[in-house]
This record gives structure tokens, sequence and C-alpha cells, in this order.
């Protein structure tokens, strides 16, 4: 496509376009009059763009409340954004299970499915396990393939622009799987992918318990765990996307490893048996020294690893997430063990949205996409001039 100019038809009429349509989304419906007060087009203008739109399948007349035509008059037509004109997946890989969302294009969650995963599947086999979840969702809820405007992903590693995951240990095959390419084989749309922590930091400021905070950490607490990161409301992944990877300070002339930490034998436990984890959490509950040592030092480990986070972005809030979020025994010492390391104590409470929060983020991370598509006219902008 040629370069844009100022003076463009083409690009005044999609600025236009994103305008009426971004007022028409923020207003259950409207009028043309109304329509033409809130965005300070004209009303040809208003009535050609909203024509536009309507051929395009993502506006329609509001049907007239029964009984107003003989109340009033002929009431003036009212138009409504279609959010039902396309759908969005918000999906998560994990080491346990893989699990979508399904929204419209408000948002709105449509459907859920998740399906276990053995730890040790390959990358094939647990790709497969998603797209038969996928499968199951969209035909559950009547959905077609062709009606997806963008899929977001949310897996554990260090994810790269373009969804190579650089480097995943948490899952077998992972590290340098062209996770983007692989899942665009089964979408014809854009596929976002996004490391889990970070998803989930995303999913907690829309949703959860940071909704009112824009300078927050999240941490998806496990043996190894990771952050991410809102800098005044904006998702913060460092230059290489590997932000946030304080699961990797032991290696910091700390060289024993968390898995060792709160094992209560000889033996470390596995990274990713979080059953075996919760055994030890349930013992320490019940009274039992050597589980109550083991938790003590792994809840010590955690604080240190959030410390520093927490001393390099000075965060309103801390929230924590993963399965830790459900063990008694994590929030208090957390609290307490921050305020004697940091400078100025964050706030710190327990994720609000549990297991859903990675594909949560992971659908928000879809709409941005599309809402960027649709609404936002500083990027027509930008476009004209590059």
């Amino acid at each position: 496509m040629g370069r844009l100019t100022g003076g463009d038809p083409s690009l005044l009429r999609r600025i236009n376009s994103a305008v009426v349509l971004h007022a028409l989304r923020a207003a259950d419906c409207a009028t043309l009059t109304e329509i033409t007060r809130v965005t300070g087009l004209s009303r040809p203008t208003v009535e050609g763009v909203v024509e536009d739109l309507m051929e395009a399948g993502l506006v329609a007349e509001k049907a007239a409340e029964e009984g107003a035509a003989r109340r009033q008059g002929r009431p003036a037509r009212r138009y409504r954004f279609r959010a039902e004109a396309g759908h969005l997946l918000g999906l998560e890989i994990g080491p346990h299970r893989v699990a979508a969302l399904l929204s419209d294009l408000d948002g709105r969650v449509l459907g859920a499915q998740a399906k276990e995963v053995g730890e040790t599947a390959d990358a094939d086999e647990r790709l497969e396990r998603l797209r038969t979840a996928v499968a199951e969702l969209l035909r559950r809820a009547g959905v077609p393939r062709s009606s997806l405007r963008a899929v977001g992903v949310g897996t554990p590693g260090i994810v790269e622009a373009g969804g190579i995951v650089r480097l995943g240990t948490a899952l077998p095959g992972w590290t340098g799987l062209n996770l983007g390419e692989r899942l665009s084989r089964s979408f014809r749309c854009p596929v976002l992918v996004e490391n889990d922590a970070n998803a989930a930091a995303v999913a907690e400021h829309w949703k959860g318990a940071a909704t009112d905070s824009d300078d927050v950490v999240f941490v998806l607490a496990g043996l190894s765990p990771g952050a991410g990161s809102l800098i005044g409301g904006r998702l913060h992944r460092g230059f290489g996307g590997a932000a946030g990877e304080i699961g990797a300070l032991h290696l910091l002339g700390r060289g024993v490893t968390p898995e060792t930490l709160l094992s209560t034998t000889d033996q470390p436990l596995h990274p990713l048996d979080e059953q075996a984890v919760a055994a030890v959490f349930a013992q320490a509950r019940k009274g039992d020294q050597q589980a109550v040592a083991a938790m003590d030092r792994f809840i010590q480990r955690l604080v240190h690893d959030v410390a520093a986070l927490v001393l390099a972005l000075d965060p309103e809030l801390v929230v924590v997430g993963g399965w830790a979020a459900g063990l008694d025994g994590v929030l208090e010492p957390l609290r307490g063990e921050l305020a004697r390391y940091c400078l100025r104590t964050p706030q710190v409470t327990l994720s609000m949205l549990g297991e859903a929060a990675v594909a949560t983020g992971a659908l928000r991370l879809a709409l941005d996409h599309v809402e960027e598509e649709l609404f936002a006219v500083e990027s027509k902008v930008a476009a004209a001039r590059h």
C-alpha cells in the first residue's frame, strides 16, 4: 500500500470510522444526532460512516421498543456496535493443563474449556490437546472458526516478539519453539503469544485484584516463580521479553534450588510436582516441624525474589497468584518480610482470578489487538506517517 498523507481521503475515512465506532461501542446505542454531537463530525459524514460500518457488519440498527412509535410518533433510528460481529480466544498452555476462553468483541466471556495434560507431554501432544479444547469450545458456543479476530496465548518461558519461545524449561520441547507460527496454522487471524506471568498481570489489572492500580507486580508463585509487571498501566516486557524472571535469582551465588528448599527429605521435589508442594504445606499446617521449616525456607526465598523486583520498580501493589495463592501461610509472611527489605512497602494481596488468570490475560491481549485495529485513531495517524 502506498504512503498515506494527512489529506488522503482513505486515511480520513479510516479515522472517521474509528471515531464513530468507538462512540457507538461506548454507548448502549445512539442516534445519528447523538453520534454527531459526541464525535464532532458533520451529520453527512456520520451518516456515510454508519452506512459503511453496517455494510461491514460492525454496526446494526437497534429495533425500536414495542409501543414506542405509538407513544411518541416515529422514533429516531438508533444504532449499536455489533459485539457479536467477531470473537476472540484467550489460551493458556501450562505444565498440567491447557485452557481456552471465548469472548465477543466487547470481551464478554461466552464459554470456557480446559483439559488436563501430562507434564511430560511433548510439544505436539500438548498443542493437539489445546486444539481439541478449542474445537470443543467453538462447537459448544456455535461460533465458526472464521469468526475469530485474534487469539492471545499465555505460556511459561521467555517469549520473543513474533511468538518464539527463546527459553522454556517448564515444558518439554518448548525452548526454541516457534509457538506463534505453530498456532497460526490453526487460526486465520493474528496470534499473540506472551509469557504466562505477564498475561496474568494483565488479567488482574483488567478484571482482578489490580483494577485500581497501574503500577503492579504479579507473582506467579511456584518452585520456579515468575513475575509480570505493569508500569503506568502498560505491560513491561523488557528488551527481549525476559523481564520478571525472578526464578533465576537463585543462580546469583545461591546454589540451593527452590525444590531443595521445600523438600522435607534428602531428595529435592520435582519442579513441576504441585501435589508434592501442596502436601508439604498441608503437613506444615498440621504442625509437622520438618514441613514448617521447609515452608519457612521457601517463603524466605520467595520474599527475596519479590523484594528484588519491588526495590527495582516500586509498585503500588503486589498480587500473588499461582498455586501459592491457594495455600495458607504465604501472604502474611510475605507482607512482613517485604516490610523489612523494601524502602516503601507495597500493598500485597492474593489473585482474584486464580487459575483463570493466564487465559483471561491472554484474552485481554487479543482484545487489545482488535481495539487497536478498530478503534485507535492514533495508530492510524502514526501509520500514515511511515
